[in-house]
């Protein structure tokens, strides 16, 4: 059941960072991927996420390796946390305070919600400062 309420969002997030750093692509209008993206061998790069903004262009996130299959310079590599609580799409407040957290900490913070869970990525130097922050945070909420 999606959680909706603020303590309960963030009492229940479970940070869990991520190994496997990701990274960012962005590609013009004069140049968009075509897809399938095929890495060596041929095999398809499925990104984790695929944004295109009406006229800048297309961005990914990739694992890094995929990137370096790519022949591609990221424009931004990162660290992915995922948040576990179900957090409700119509739910107020989780970035917001998540974002609070981290700005006191000096970490950039890019959030993409998904249907079940919300993913932050953050710079790849400072995925275990965050996700240290993102724990006390929890755990100040369970407190109360």
């Amino acid at each position: 059941m999606p959680v909706s309420d603020l303590q309960g969002m963030l009492s229940g997030m479970e940070p869990t960072l991520h190994v496997e750093p990701y990274v960012y692509l962005i590609f013009s209008n004069e140049s968009p991927p075509s897809f399938p993206l095929l890495g060596p061998g041929g095999r398809a790069i499925i990104p984790f996420a695929q944004i295109a903004e009406d006229e800048e262009g297309t961005t990914l996130i990739v694992r890094r390796a995929e990137a370096e299959a790519l022949n591609r310079r990221p424009d931004f590599v990162a660290r992915r946390i995922t948040l576990k609580v179900h957090s409700a799409l119509q739910g107020v407040g989780l970035t917001a305070a998540v974002s609070a957290r981290l700005t006191q900490l000096g970490i950039s913070c890019n959030v993409i919600a998904a249907g079940r869970h919300d993913h932050l990525f953050v710079d790849v130097e400072r995925g275990e400062d965050a996700l240290e922050a993102l724990r006390r945070l929890s755990q100040e909420a369970r407190e109360g």
